[in-house]
């Protein structure tokens, strides 16, 4: 699809990519969440760090990209930086070392700080402008500008009744896009809907333009 004047690329791993910027977009990563959560004692899964990085390593060799824009929540917290997360993504990151990576910050990243150094991030407060977008966290209008943010983690439930699914999408509006949450381990939230927003679900490895009833 084409937003702000830019092509946009929506992947079916949760992310977007922008091929006149060469530039790979993902939010709300959410590094260290699920240790966060074993230290409170709440019993969730293991290797949720892994799993996000081996679909991150997917999308960049996919698309070649030169940057990525991480658009909030990188990490989770200060107390999900175990050393074996810190090591899994340190050495994720010596096997990119051609690849730009700068954090628009978010909710999360002011409470557990910045990335450590090793990962060689570059941290900036949004909006970043590149060319006629807005690169955000929390989604809203940036005047002159397309903006294209997270924060929400959006999903849209399919089916009826009983039979039915809740899965990651991209909200799309006239000028504001916001992209589902990369990390593995997160939640999920339905957005309200207006009359000129389109959906697209992610099914599996596809990416779907979600039609309702009364469009």
């Amino acid at each position: 699809m084409t937003v702000g004047g830019r092509r946009l690329v929506l992947l079916a791993q949760r992310a977007a990519w922008l091929p006149e910027h060469a530039t790979l977009l993902v939010a709300d990563v959410h590094i260290g969440k699920a240790v966060a959560f074993r230290r409170l004692g709440v019993p969730v899964p293991h290797g949720t760090t892994g799993e996000t990085l081996e679909r991150l390593q997917q999308i960049v060799m996919q698309t070649r990209a030169e940057h990525q824009v991480v658009l909030g929540d990188q990490l989770h917290s200060r107390t999900g930086l175990a050393a074996q997360t810190l090591s899994q993504v340190e050495r994720w990151r010596a096997g990119h070392p051609g690849l730009r990576i700068t954090l628009v910050r978010g909710n999360h990243d002011d409470r557990a700080g910045d990335p450590p150094a090793p990962w060689g991030v570059e941290c900036v407060d949004g909006p970043l402008r590149l060319g006629p977008l807005a690169l955000v966290h929390e989604p809203a209008a940036v005047p002159g500008a397309y903006s294209i943010g997270g924060h929400f983690h959006p999903c849209a439930w399919v089916g009826r009744r009983h039979d039915r699914l809740r899965l990651p999408c991209f909200h799309v509006g006239p000028e504001v896009a916001v992209l589902p949450a990369f990390g593995a381990f997160t939640g999920m939230h339905a957005l309200p809907r207006g009359d000129r927003d389109r959906v697209f679900v992610i099914a599996g490895d596809e990416v779907r333009s979600l039609h309702f009833a009364n469009a």
